[in-house]
């Protein structure tokens, strides 16, 4: 018997891109942190002969397009994450659609395969999301976290924890898009991923995705490059950020990598469902 299917997926952003680090007082002598966890994370991934899916903001492909082909080339999906990782209900809707059109063009012509999924930035799925990323030519997304809500955060909104199509999730929506959701641990449903791996630690985790499988359900998590980076000490970036990033993060992932599972693209699980 084949092993349970995982897919890892990597929000390839910087931490400038994040909205701790825009929100903050101070700044990091280097913009880029996340960079330099590439080479980690492709050879973690080669080691484990894994597949993943980077979610690549596309201003990255503009300014280092040398990193995301070298992450195509290692065999993983190429997927968007927008243009510049700002929150979409925080913008008008033509810019929205233009930030999801010129990302997948970008990317395309960047690493010259095409690019079907969309992650949006924190997660944050404005009313007429679902219809922008049918115009804009995306045939999957992976935004939905059917988590409970989190004061000050998110979740609340959603309750599939399976991949359906956008019309089952809002009505009105178009068939034509898949939804791909984000795993969070049975019963408690709180991300598996995220800043709650690091709160709660790898056995948490893997516990979670032990118990997804069981119940035939492909648990999809998700990481960022500068997670395994050793932070600056910025001035108002909130604390919980710094808490168990870098070596500790090395770790994790090498225990999860560890586990009896085969780790795949969103886009294979979006395709064999």
């Amino acid at each position: 018997m084949s092993p349970p299917s995982t897919v890892i997926s990597v929000d390839f952003e910087y931490f400038s891109h994040t909205p701790a680090y825009r929100n903050a007082r101070g700044t990091a002598p280097d913009p880029n942190i996340g960079a330099g966890a590439m080479d980690g994370l492709l050879d973690a991934l080669n080691d484990a002969d894994a597949e993943a899916t980077f979610f690549v903001v596309s201003d990255i492909a503009e300014r280092h397009p040398g990193l995301v082909t070298r992450v195509a080339d290692a065999g993983h999906e190429i997927a968007s994450h927008t243009r510049n990782h700002v929150h979409l209900s925080e913008i008008p809707s033509e810019e929205r659609r233009a930030a999801l059109r010129n990302s997948r063009e970008t990317l395309e012509q960047t690493v010259g395969t095409p690019v079907t999924g969309v992650r949006a930035p924190s997660f944050d799925v404005p009313p007429d999301y679902f219809d922008l990323l049918a115009d804009a030519g995306y045939e999957y997304d992976s935004s939905v976290v059917p988590c409970r809500k989190i004061p000050g955060w998110y979740g609340g909104e959603w309750s599939t924890r399976r991949p359906c199509n956008a019309d089952q999730l809002v009505a009105g929506a178009p068939s034509t898009v898949a939804e791909l959701p984000v795993s969070v641990m049975p019963g408690i449903r709180l991300p598996l991923t995220g800043t709650w791996l690091r709160f709660f630690g790898v056995r948490y985790t893997i516990i979670g995705m032990r118990l997804l499988a069981r119940q035939g359900i492909t648990p999809v998590l998700y990481f960022h490059p500068w997670e395994f980076c050793e932070l600056p000490a910025i001035a108002g970036v909130p604390r919980r950020i710094y808490w168990r990033s870098g070596e500790w993060m090395w770790r994790a992932l090498a225990a999860i990598l560890d586990e009896e599972f085969e780790f795949v693209t969103a886009r294979s699980v979006v395709e064999g469902r």
